[in-house]
């Protein structure tokens, strides 16, 4: 089992920047594909990015290509998603979950997903 920890999110003006950090304990981050999904307020939880177990392979919602780079750190235990050009509708909680068995065609279903963590709010203001 492991245990997913977001940190990273907060407050920023339409353009700037955030980086999220999902940290990973309990079992090494290089047995899971990791992904992130968002939920703005009373909108379904939507996904994001995915990356496979060493990274060679992402995939991206169309939101956010472009604009957010999701990558890991095997070694940290951590994976990233690096916003740039935020807009007020990338408003919302963002979680990062881990799975050691969805196949990459199911990565985009909230449902694929085993562990979750508990989400950080990333608020842009126009």
């Amino acid at each position: 089992q492991v245990q997913l920890v977001e940190s990273g999110g907060g407050l920023v003006q339409a353009g700037g920047s955030l980086r999220l950090s999902c940290a990973a304990s309990g079992r090494t981050l290089s047995s899971y594909l990791m992904v992130w999904f968002r939920q703005a307020p009373g909108k379904e939880r939507e996904f994001v990015a995915a990356i496979s177990q060493y990274g060679s392979i992402t995939d991206y919602a169309d939101s956010a290509k472009g604009r957010f780079t999701i990558s890991r750190d095997n070694a940290k235990n951590t994976v990233y998603l690096q916003m740039n050009s935020l807009k007020p509708e990338d408003t919302g909680v963002y979680y990062c979950a881990a799975s050691g068995a969805v196949i990459w065609s199911d990565i985009r279903t909230t449902s694929r997903w085993n562990y979750w963590g508990q989400g950080t709010q990333v608020t842009v203001s126009s």
